[in-house]
């Protein structure tokens, strides 16, 4: 089911039904993810100051997926700049990465 989130607070109640229903603690959960207790219960609160490599490591291990609609006019611009830029970062898949051939 998608859900559309309007804010923080709006997040929190799904991941804390989602670790629920998985059959976790907290404590446990928190740890297994490999953040501190007291950063999940943030985030199962809709805490508006989180940060976002750890919010997504949180809901990634528990099966969460962000999907945000763009419009067609943005996702042009951002592609032929950002985009094009990332590409550019990522390896050559030819390279061996270190591994004597």
């Amino acid at each position: 089911m998608k859900i559309r989130l309007h804010r923080p607070e709006d997040l929190g109640p799904l991941v804390r039904a989602t670790r629920k229903q998985q059959g976790m603690r907290q404590d446990y959960a928190a740890e297994g993810i490999g953040v501190s207790e007291n950063f999940l219960a943030k985030v199962e609160r809709g805490g508006g100051t989180v940060q976002w490599e750890k919010l997504f490591t949180v809901l990634t291990e528990l099966g969460l997926h962000v999907v945000i609609d763009v419009p067609d006019a943005v996702m042009a611009s951002v592609e032929s700049k950002t985009w094009t830029k990332l590409r550019r970062r990522q390896p050559c898949k030819s390279r061996t990465h270190g591994i004597d051939t």
